[in-house]
């Protein structure tokens, strides 16, 4: 008879338990997944990028892309009553402290105030990225040549000096400078560039204007998702097929949605991989939107003397 009075305070608690780790299941679902947010950065909006995902029971964690620089993991995201929080350390701000991100989920929105390490404050929206998923498989249209190989007709720098010309016939850029635009606008579309560089250059083209496959001088060293073939930030070629500086190479790349793969100088290093999220440098972060390809020329010399593009129907 003992047992009995006590069965139902017990009872109780367990469903008061249950219900309790209910509610905050409920409540931390709402803000996992990935989010596509846009920072006023001294009246100027520039992307960035958050994944929220949940660690075991109950910690959620992420990942954080900023206007530049690669995806950073976020150790702990705080999150109650709607509101966000987290901090991650300084990526390529020379300074001591912590970026501090917090926000208020309302209504299917993200908004707050975004601390950069240098102390500065900058105001954010955002909204879920949207999955991307395509339900047929393409089917392709004619090739364009995006490069006429006599001048820049069909494209656009991202700043009023533009170092690109067109020297014998290869699309040029001999320093650091402004990046190179299309004027078109593509979906999902296949993709082969021609491409050349001197010693420790640096480059990248950008599908859709938001991500980067990395080009860059690695010969030598094993494969990342930063150095050369890899999405950058996110996706590792499973080799480093990288030749030396001065030889032309290619990349034959396939981006339908979200997935993508990439072949490099003849062999396959990324093979049907969904990308995340857009990586650092993006145009903007508008992912379920067509985006033009863009020539990364603000790092260092880079040539091209063939951009052909075949877009799906």
């Amino acid at each position: 008879m003992m047992m009995k009075k006590f069965q139902l305070p017990i009872l109780f608690l367990l469903t008061l338990l249950i219900s309790n780790h209910t509610v905050k299941a409920q409540e931390t679902n709402e803000i996992q997944g990935r989010w596509d947010l846009t920072v006023n950065m001294d009246g100027q909006e520039v992307p960035s990028w958050l994944e929220v995902k949940l660690s075991g029971i109950r910690t959620l964690v992420g990942y954080f892309v900023a206007h530049n620089g690669s995806a950073r993991p976020i150790s702990r995201v705080n999150y109650q009553d709607g509101e966000i929080s987290f901090s991650i350390p300084p990526q390529w701000d020379d300074s001591d402290r912590d970026m501090v991100f917090e926000g208020k989920l309302d209504g299917g929105q993200l908004s707050g105030t975004i601390t950069s390490s240098m102390g500065k404050k900058h105001s954010f929206t955002g909204e879920k990225a949207p999955l991307m998923i395509r339900e047929n498989a393409p089917k392709w249209g004619k090739t364009i040549e995006l490069f006429n190989g006599k001048n820049l007709d069909g494209w656009h720098a991202d700043k009023s000096q533009n170092q690109w010309e067109v020297i014998n016939g290869i699309l040029t850029s001999k320093e650091a400078g402004a990046n190179l635009i299309s004027d078109q606008e593509f979906e999902d579309f296949k993709l082969h560039v021609e491409f050349r560089y001197p010693e420790g250059s640096n480059s990248g083209v950008y599908l859709r204007g938001r991500y980067e496959v990395q080009i860059e001088d690695n010969k030598g060293t094993p494969p990342s998702s930063i150095y050369f073939g890899g999405v950058y930030g996110f996706l590792t070629p499973n080799e480093m097929v990288v030749k030396s500086p001065g030889v032309w190479q290619t990349f034959d790349i396939t981006l339908v949605g979200r997935r993508v793969s990439i072949v490099a100088n003849g062999k396959e290093i990324i093979c049907d991989q969904i990308i995340p999220g857009i990586t650092g440098g993006a145009l903007d972060s508008d992912e379920g939107q067509p985006g033009p390809l863009m020539l990364q020329g603000d790092h260092g010399a880079i040539e091209f003397r063939k951009i052909e593009i075949t877009p799906a129907k």
